[in-house]
């Protein structure tokens, strides 16, 4: 269960660190954005084969870790929180249950004049779309949510911030 749990932690740093490479950001940050995805990955594995989490719930917690490691980063190699999380939580979209629920509304047309078959495949199309978007809102909500909580801190690392301190009043 751990080499399962290490392995799928690497492919989610390097698949982070790909989605970041695109956004073009600092290079101290790519290093950053690989450990999030691989801890957050790793977490959201182990709470769903080890303790039995659904994956929306398991999703929710390990942004919310990443959401607080992004905070703590950004401080570190001073990039903004979300040049580091955001590229770290796409390996978290659930791209197969949206490619079920694509593949189930054609199905769906396909069969539209057979009610029972197409009921099964609309009834398929509802569950994977409501996976899709609730462990995509999970995401969201739980990385943002630090922002949110520390939103002082937050605007310290972004790149236009003034701090009050530090302006010269003449």
């Amino acid at each position: 269960m751990i080499e399962e749990t290490i392995i799928r932690a690497v492919c989610a740093a390097f698949a982070a660190l790909g989605f970041g490479a695109v956004s073009n950001p600092s290079r101290r940050s790519l290093p950053c954005i690989m450990v999030l995805a691989a801890v957050g990955y790793a977490l959201r594995y182990q709470l769903i084969e080890t303790v039995g989490w659904d994956i929306a719930t398991a999703t929710l917690a390990a942004s919310l870790l990443m959401g607080f490691g992004s905070l703590w980063l950004g401080g570190k190699v001073k990039c903004p929180m979300t040049t580091l999380y955001i590229p770290a939580l796409l390996p978290f979209v659930p791209g197969m249950y949206a490619y079920k629920a694509v593949f189930s509304i054609i199905l769906f047309m396909q069969n539209v004049n057979t009610p029972g078959v197409a009921f099964l495949y609309l009834n398929d199309f509802f569950l994977n779309v409501i996976v899709t978007v609730t462990v995509i809102l999970c995401m969201t909500v739980g990385a943002s949510l630090p922002m949110f909580i520390f939103s002082r801190r937050a605007k310290s690392l972004t790149r236009h911030h003034i701090n009050p301190k530090k302006v010269i009043r003449g």
